[in-house]
């Protein structure tokens, strides 16, 4: 069942993450996670949707005329969510954008993508991870040599690094880790600096053993990027589900 969602909203920064790998742009945000006395988690979600929605309302693009096409202004808009909890909005009688969203650091985060790819945002802090942490039954060797190169050698924030990437994926997924374990996907040696000028990385993504089965449009379609904010990572995946693959 859908939430309809007002157009106006809190005054909310909207960043924006330029295309990779043609996909894109993405859109992300947050507010401050709502106290016992102030609005809910769910009113939060739906003010952040609304402006990232207003932003990608201003684009001209493929989205933007397809929702014109549908119902003339683009407007009133839903949060609906699929049988496995994975957000995604409906503009009209059509379909719209993947949404995700984290909780971390004591804010709410949110993510839309302009196009139509699927996405998912997560956010982990380094304090996450204690040294008795099971880091073998998560992480593959090289992931964590990898990430460890990338951050000085700090295994907390190596871990959160890799767990907001791989948390990121299984959103954009739609299925969490009901479906996949975290093994079962394979994070690559980064490609460098991350669209957009931020500092942060952009690491390409595979899946293995029942994941592929599952998911075998994913392939090497997934991407990841990750920035870091104080002692956390934010990472946002998107995956291109069409046109599939052939090599």
């Amino acid at each position: 069942m859908g939430v309809n969602m007002s157009t106006v909203s809190e005054r909310v920064t909207v960043h924006t993450m330029n295309p990779v790998q043609g996909r894109g742009p993405v859109f992300y945000a947050s507010l401050q996670r709502p106290g016992c006395h102030g609005t809910t988690g769910e009113e939060a979600k739906h003010r952040l949707v609304s402006t990232l929605w207003d932003h990608l309302a201003a684009m001209e693009g493929p989205l933007r005329k397809r929702r014109q096409s549908c119902d003339g202004t683009g407007f009133p808009i839903r949060l609906v969510r699929g049988p496995l909890g994975k957000p995604h909005l409906v503009s009209g009688e059509c379909r719209g954008p993947a949404v995700s969203f984290s909780e971390g650091g004591g804010e709410i985060w949110a993510a839309l993508c302009g196009d139509a790819s699927d996405i998912g945002i997560d956010v982990a802090a380094a304090d996450e991870f204690p040294e008795a942490y099971p880091f073998a039954r998560v992480f593959h060797p090289e992931e964590l040599e990898h990430a460890l190169s990338l951050v000085d050698g700090d295994p907390g924030r190596a871990s959160a690094l890799l767990w907001s990437v791989k948390e990121a994926v299984v959103k954009a997924l739609g299925c969490a880790f009901h479906l996949v374990d975290p093994r079962q996907i394979i994070v690559y040696p980064t490609t460098g600096e991350a669209a957009g000028g931020n500092s942060g990385y952009a690491f390409p993504v595979g899946l293995s053993g029942k994941a592929l089965m599952r998911f075998p449009m994913a392939g090497r379609s997934l991407w990841v990027h990750s920035l870091p904010r104080r002692n956390m990572w934010l990472s946002i995946a998107i995956l291109d589900r069409s046109p599939a693959l052939h090599e």
